[in-house]
């Protein structure tokens, strides 16, 4: 059997409106082979939660934005 590639897909989406919704794309993506990334994979760090996140979308080969009814949060529009 050949070694099949394994592409990495980021699932963005605001967080506690969308959650069932984030778990069941990130189903689909194991069922296909997928390897699913989001913020469930970010841990607490003393960088910008930012400058994590565009790193790991820079890294994944697709992103898949989720969109709903609700704004996300963003510390753009604290400062």
């Amino acid at each position: 059997m050949k070694n099949r590639r394994k592409f990495s897909i980021f699932i963005s989406s605001t967080y506690e409106d969308l959650k069932e919704e984030r778990q069941a794309l990130v189903g689909v993506a194991l069922e296909n082979n997928f390897i699913p990334v989001g913020m469930e994979q970010f841990h607490a760090a003393p960088t910008s939660q930012w400058n994590v996140i565009t790193k790991m979308i820079d890294e994944c080969d697709f992103y898949l934005l989720v969109i709903g009814g609700r704004l996300a949060y963003s510390d753009f529009y604290i400062r």
